[in-house]
Formats: C-alpha cells, sequence, structure tokens
C-alpha cells in the first residue's frame, strides 16, 4: 500500500476598482462568489451556504478522473469569505473513490490601503490518494511531481477566474443595484500584484 500526498497552494492581491457598491456587500452572497469563481455549469447549490463542485475530467498516468467536490462557503463579520471542502467523490473508479481524501481551505478578504481597496486570498488544496497499479510501482518522487503539478493547475484555474470573471462580475452587480439598470463595464481593473 502507497499513500501520496500532494499538495498546492495560491495567493493573491488585486485591486478593486471603486464603484458605488463597496464589494464587501458583494461578498456577502457567496452563491454569486462561487458562481464568478466556477463555471456556473459545474456547481450546484445544495444548501443555504453549501455547493455541489463537479470538476473537469483529469488524466493522471492513464486514469481519467472526475471529481466531485463538496464545498461550504461563508463570510465572516469583517467580510472575510472562506471556502473549505467537506466532502469529496471520485465518480466512476471505486477502487481510487475509496481511497481518496481532498482537502480545500480558502480566503478571501478585502482591505483598505491608502483609500483603495483590495482583495488579497490564498487556498490550500491538499489531496491523499492510495495509488493504484502499475503506479504504486511508478518512482514516488515522479508521481508527486506530477500530481502536485495536477493541482496548482487546478487553482491556477481559481485564480484566473477571481482576476477576471469575479471583478467583472462585481463591477455589473455594483452598477445594475446601484443604477437599476444595466450599465457597461468602465472600469478596468488594475494589474493584480502575484506571488
Amino acid at each position: 500500500m502507497q499513500i501520496v500526498t500532494f499538495t498546492a497552494d495560491r495567493s493573491v492581491e488585486i485591486a478593486v476598482p471603486k464603484q458605488p457598491i463597496p464589494i464587501q456587500h458583494y461578498l456577502r452572497q457567496p452563491h454569486r462568489l462561487v458562481r464568478s469563481l466556477v463555471d456556473p455549469n459545474r456547481i450546484e447549490q445544495v444548501g443555504d451556504d453549501e455547493f455541489c463542485l463537479t470538476m473537469r475530467t483529469l488524466s493522471f498516468f492513464g486514469f481519467e478522473l472526475q471529481p466531485t467536490v463538496y464545498l461550504r462557503v461563508w463570510t465572516e463579520v469583517d467580510g472575510t469569505v472562506r471556502i473549505v471542502s467537506t466532502n469529496c467523490e471520485i465518480r466512476g473508479i471505486d477502487y481510487i473513490d475509496r481511497r481518496f481524501s481532498l482537502e480545500l481551505i480558502g480566503e478571501l478578504a478585502p482591505h483598505e490601503h491608502q483609500g483603495r481597496t483590495y482583495l488579497t486570498g490564498i487556498a490550500d488544496l491538499e489531496v491523499r490518494v492510495e495509488l493504484p497499479p502499475p503506479v504504486s510501482f511508478m518512482p514516488r518522487s515522479i508521481v508527486e511531481s506530477a500530481g502536485n503539478s495536477l493541482l496548482k493547475g487546478i487553482l491556477n484555474t481559481f485564480k484566473q477566474r477571481l482576476l477576471n470573471q469575479l471583478l467583472a462580475d462585481y463591477v455589473d452587480w455594483a452598477q445594475t443595484g446601484a443604477a437599476g439598470t444595466q450599465m457597461p463595464v468602465a472600469t478596468q481593473p488594475q494589474a493584480p500584484h502575484l506571488s
């Protein structure tokens, strides 16, 4: 039995364009936030603050895996949004499903600096899996490197949607809410500081 742990993390800081409604109000709507971070066709709201995410099929050493992850998303009093995975399934491959665990922890928080609002976020993703043959016979370092790269790719996708879709959705929501009618998005977000 060979159990391997894969890990990845990503952080971000982005300048928020000024709008009639502060982004703190937008962040109090987890359902909107989740649909900005994830393809809406792949997410289903299953409770007040719980969502079911069907991820894209992942290829890993000849195995086609499609994780289904259950997420709890809520906003704290200070405006910080927290995301925590509560369950995960690997559909179609029972061997891996019974020997697989996924943990995702993320947060996104607004803060002020010199009159500007910034969003800072961090996400940590960890997967533990008992490797099936023939992957279990491969050098551990090669398997770990491939697994870590796979997780980094997942987090990079979330990050790109955060930098693009989330800010665009916020601007649209703020202008529509303030004016009562649809207005064109005129303000472009500044280049983010990535780490």
